[in-house]
Parts: C-alpha cells; sequence; structure tokens
C-alpha cells in the first residue's frame, strides 16, 4: 500500500510550481493540482504499489491536542480556527478531489482528525508493506520493520526520495522510530507550535531517551537519586514535568481512528473516464492526467 500524505504533496506542489507556469485558458492557477498528479505519477511508476489511499486533513487542528497543548498550530491561524492557507492554492483542492475520485484513487480524512491520524491508522491495520508517502518528520514514529512499514520521506521533493527504515531513523535523529514522538516532544517542534523542553536540543533529547526511554521512563527516572542526571538537566526536566505529559500524546499520531469504506486497489483505467476528461479539458490538466493514467494502466 502507497498511503500519501495528500496536504503534504500539495502544498509542496504549489510552492515547487511558480503559479504561472500552469493556469487555465482563463488564468485560474493550477499548479498545485498538476505537481500533485504528477508526483503520485512517479510513485505509481517508482513504487509499483497495489493499492493507494490518500489521507487528509479532516481536522488539521484537533481540539483534543490542542486542549492539551494550546499552543499547538496556533501561528498557522488565519483566523477563529481556519489555518491560512493561500487562497490560490484553497480553490484548486476540491478540483484536485474530483480527479482522484474521477480516476478511482481514494481521498479521505476523518472528522477531529489530521491526515497524520489516518495515515498512522492505515499503517498500522492494513496488510503490509505500506509506504508511507510524506514530507512531515512526526510520521518517522510510523517506522516498523517487523511489520513493514517504511517511511518515504519527500523533504527534497519526490525525486529525492528519503526510504526510510528503522536505521535510517536512527542514524538520523540517534533515536529508533518507536520513540521518534518522545524524543519530539523533548526537543519541540516549532513547525506546530510544540516548544520542547527550554535548553534541550536534538542532541540532549536523543541521548536522554537513548539512556532512559520514552517520556514515561524519563520522568519516572527524574524520582531516582541514582538515575545520573546533571543537575541542571533535571530542573529542567522537573519544571518540564506536565508540558511533556501533556505533549507527548500530541506528538503521538493516532493509530484507532475509525475509517471509512474504501477500495484501496490501484485502479488500472479511470473508473469516471469522461468526467476525468470533462475536468481534464476544463482545468488544462490533460498532461498531467495522461502521465497518472498511463503510470497506472502499466
Amino acid at each position: 500500500m502507497l498511503a500519501v500524505d495528500a496536504p503534504s504533496l500539495y502544498f509542496r506542489a504549489f510552492h515547487g510550481i511558480p503559479e504561472s507556469a500552469a493556469r487555465t485558458a482563463a488564468g485560474e492557477p493550477v499548479n498545485a493540482i498538476r505537481g500533485f498528479l504528477d508526483m503520485l505519477a512517479q510513485l505509481v511508476r517508482t513504487r509499483r504499489p497495489g493499492r493507494v489511499v490518500c489521507a487528509l486533513d479532516a481536522d488539521w487542528r484537533p481540539a483534543w491536542r490542542v486542549a492539551l497543548v494550546p499552543s499547538y498550530k496556533r501561528h498557522r491561524v488565519a483566523h477563529g480556527d481556519v489555518e491560512e492557507v493561500p487562497s490560490a492554492l484553497e480553490r484548486q483542492i476540491p478540483v484536485l478531489l474530483e480527479v482522484l475520485e474521477a480516476i478511482g484513487i481514494p481521498a479521505f480524512g476523518v472528522p477531529g482528525y489530521e491526515a497524520d491520524d489516518v495515515l498512522g491508522t492505515l499503517a498500522t491495520t492494513q496488510p503490509a508493506p505500506v509506504e508511507v508517502v510524506s514530507g512531515d518528520r512526526d510520521l518517522f514514529q510510523l517506522v516498523d520493520d517487523a511489520r513493514g512499514v517504511r517511511l518515504l520521506y519527500c523533504g527534497r521533493g519526490v525525486a529525492k526520495l528519503e526510504d526510510s527504515d528503522d536505521a535510517a531513523v536512527t542514524a538520523k535523529y540517534g533515536v529508533p522510530a518507536r520513540w521518534y514522538a518522545d524524543f519530539a516532544a523533548l526537543r519541540g517542534d516549532p513547525s506546530d507550535g510544540l516548544p520542547g523542553v527550554p535548553g534541550v536540543g536534538e542532541k540532549t533529547a536523543a541521548r536522554l531517551v537513548t539512556r532512559y526511554g520514552g517520556v514515561p521512563e524519563i520522568l519516572a527516572a527524574l524520582d531516582d537519586p541514582a538515575a545520573g542526571f546533571a543537575p541542571g538537566l533535571r530542573t529542567k526536566l522537573v519544571g518540564a514535568r506536565d508540558y511533556l505529559t501533556a505533549a507527548l500524546p500530541v506528538c503521538q499520531v493516532a493509530r484507532d481512528v475509525k475509517l471509512p469504506d474504501f477500495e484501496p486497489a490501484l485502479p488500472t483505467a479511470p473508473v469516471a473516464p469522461e468526467a476525468l476528461l470533462t475536468l481534464a479539458e476544463r482545468w488544462n490538466l490533460a498532461g498531467s492526467a495522461r502521465r497518472l493514467v498511463d503510470a497506472l494502466a502499466a
């Protein structure tokens, strides 16, 4: 199964392709749609999956995560609880979903959860092997060699995928994948509004996890005078105890989301060819749509 973090890819496509380079005859930008379809076509050609699912953000900033850590993604709020999304991208997302539906590729979110949580549940519940595609570092926690789950990290683009197993995660961050969420809670993540423990960076976080285990084990060790913490570090961790207790479930992706019924089998031809043709003509997507259809057929 190829489990695709759709928001990660369409944001990357939107920012990676100039709007002026991909427009309709009426001047409407379609750079995110074209880029997404081309990336998906390349993934299908190179990874040769038998199943594919695109995960969406039904709730980009779930209330239950905000209740635990109020700063979670707060810097990305446009107004109310609406995410700050460029209007030129926002208009393209419904069209992209129509195209995927016409081709026959399932794309869905689940109310109250982010795309990460849908991907976490797919990686945990669907028959292996599962390859998760995302530019979100949080999903390194899903890597599971025993089960056959890998992260195809596209932080530098789909053409430069980092095919990550547990050894790759450990080499990159100094911790195994199963403790990545604990490591992230300690280190913090400004992109998600997670402050981390003051004075604890990546190296210190990795040393703590390597020596003591996850956040619960680290907090338990604080009460042991023989645990060997440097006095200054112990003080920092004691001061951050409440934060760490709240932040760990925020950093951990959900793995038990109730998914809708879906058919993951890779279509070899569009399920609604006339609808796809109409969309391709209306939105000037013929080349990208053809490349994806050809990849599926092959």
